[in-house]
């Protein structure tokens, strides 16, 4: 028996995974029911899109199958790929949008002033240590809970100003330390 079953399953144009279940029916006939699903459409309204289901004798479908499935299964992929390029379309137009444009700005204000911040307080803290302040110094060093991504950084210099900041002295008084 020689068939051309998967040669013409090939030949349709869709996009995605074609479902086939066949199942028995009452008498002799055959209950085929065919669906397209494509994992790459993000639209969830492509799960409304029913299956074709067909009920016939086996002879009827070997005559008439693929005419009955070809066009409604390319207007279904048609339709999700459609649906997909939509989503994208609509994403980006949403990042081009002049409130997220504003957003994305005002989070970029936001991070340059949080910058400038940090910058101040360890540019004050060096004068301060070049002075010989070096408590001073390290309580200029900006807090590690303000800026936890610089908190390497933030506990480097504070460690190495909290070395420089005091020597016991003889008498049990603390003296600050001359560099």
């Amino acid at each position: 028996m020689n068939a051309n079953f998967f040669n013409q399953i090939a030949q349709l144009d869709f996009t995605g995974n074609l479902q086939l279940t066949i199942a028995k029916g009452n008498d002799s006939n055959l209950i085929v029911s065919v669906l397209l699903n494509n994992e790459g459409c993000g639209d969830n309204a492509k799960n409304l899109i029913p299956p074709l289901t067909f009920n016939a004798i086996p002879q009827d479908f070997d005559e008439g199958f693929f005419e009955q499935i070809t066009t409604p299964i390319q207007k279904a992929s048609g339709l999700m790929v459609d649906m997909e390029a939509f989503m994208k379309q609509l994403e980006e137009a949403k990042k081009n949008s002049a409130m997220e444009k504003e957003k994305a700005d005002k989070q970029k204000k936001e991070q340059e002033a949080k910058d400038k911040k940090f910058k101040d307080g360890m540019a004050k803290a060096e004068e301060l240590e070049k002075e010989g302040k070096f408590r001073d110094a390290w309580m200029k060093v900006p807090d590690i809970t303000e800026f936890p991504e610089k908190a390497d950084e933030i506990r480097k210099r504070k460690g190495e100003l909290s070395a420089k900041f005091s020597t016991p002295s003889l008498f049990g008084a603390e003296q600050e330390q001359i560099v």
